[in-house]
């Protein structure tokens, strides 16, 4: 459990509590994430207790530094999540579709009756890795030209068109190129 990320759930007073964490490349390396060359995240975390209610609400903004899958540059992704939590005490339903079940478009969170806190080090985590899109790549033109140039040669460009050319000869589908062009 990571202390610098836990937020006191015993002797919690109703209203609102809340708090701000800095996460930077550590934070990543902790978790044993060797894609991460930098990170620069704040995460403002808001607590609210209401009787039996808790939520949470997290907002995670700023940005990840992770290498081009081109040119292995680095490639700055920006981080602007909203994650809204409900947290329960007792047991995870065994059934599966209530446990995934939202609360008021919140996804709950089951702790044991005895958590005497919450750790939101992982919360922060996967969702700051869910803005990571799947092809980390630069917009085209950005990456750095000298590693571009060792990707593709003119003799590999030309084999390329010309496979393609054959590929689509050959290919049944072909005449359906060109129908949504009007």
């Amino acid at each position: 459990m990571n202390e610098d990320f836990l937020i006191p759930l015993n002797g919690l007073s109703a209203g609102k509590l809340s708090f701000q964490w800095h996460v930077g490349k550590e934070f990543f390396v902790s978790f044993g994430d060797s894609d991460i060359i930098d990170a620069q995240i704040v995460a403002n975390v808001s607590v609210e207790k209401s009787g039996n209610y808790i939520g949470v609400n997290c907002a995670l903004d700023g940005k990840l530094v992770v290498p081009c899958d081109r040119c292995l540059e680095d490639l700055d992704i920006p981080v602007s999540e909203m994650v809204r939590l409900s947290v329960k005490f007792g047991s995870e339903p065994s059934d599966p579709s209530v446990a995934s079940m939202t609360e008021d478009e919140r996804e709950v969170v089951y702790l044991s009756a005895e958590e005497a806190s919450m750790d939101m080090a992982q919360i922060i985590y996967d969702y700051s890795m869910l803005a990571i899109p799947l092809q980390r790549v630069h917009e085209d033109g950005e990456c750095n030209p000298e590693a571009i140039k060792y990707l593709t040669s003119d003799a590999d460009l030309e084999k390329v068109v010309e496979t393609s050319t054959q590929n689509s000869e050959n290919n049944p589908f072909a005449a359906l190129k060109g129908l949504f062009d009007n």
